[in-house]
């Protein structure tokens, strides 16, 4: 038998296209029917807000950061290879000849796929920079911070007037 891996990491699996969310559906099935919860400890289809427009309108919709692929946090064994490539919509693992190649934790880091406790001196009435997503580049003052979710509600000047929006710690300077 393989040996086991006991430390879980994040793998990505790559889907047909728009079949996202029938794999996602369709793993956490085999994880329930198959007990699998000890081995596959999460599955993820990364989302991220952009501002769209739409008939002279804009709004703020999720949309997926990586069309076609869906990202597992597993500890791996050669039968959940099996498992998860026979599933329904799944076309292989991200990897040399589809064998799974783990990610780095820059590339996790990156990708946002963990919550990373960050300490950052920010309190109501500082004002701040948006350094990425939807808002990047957009400046503000901070109304109240959420230490615990690691958010803080900052009022930025959007569409012409003055609009509170709720930012991540990691996204974020003070200046």
């Amino acid at each position: 038998m393989a040996e086991i891996n006991e430390e879980a990491k994040w793998y990505v699996i790559h889907t047909l296209t728009g079949y996202e969310n029938i794999v996602y559906d369709n793993l956490i099935k085999t994880v329930d029917k198959m007990n699998l919860g000890d081995r596959i400890l999460e599955v993820k289809i990364p989302m991220e807000e952009v501002i769209e427009e739409k008939n002279g309108k804009k709004k703020v919709v999720e949309r997926k950061m990586f069309p076609c692929y869906v990202l597992l946090k597993m500890k791996y064994q050669d039968n959940l290879w099996h498992t998860i490539v026979n599933t329904h919509g799944v076309t292989g693992f991200v990897g040399p000849q589809g064998r799974p190649l783990p990610l780095t934790d820059d590339e996790i880091r990156k990708m946002r796929l963990e919550k990373v406790n960050i300490d950052i001196d920010v309190k109501a009435g500082d004002d701040i920079k948006i350094l990425s997503g939807p808002l990047e580049g957009f400046a503000g003052k901070v109304i109240s911070v959420d230490k615990e979710n690691q958010k803080c509600r900052v009022n930025v000047e959007m569409f012409g007037r003055q609009t509170p929006v709720d930012v991540d710690f990691d996204r974020i300077e003070t200046i």
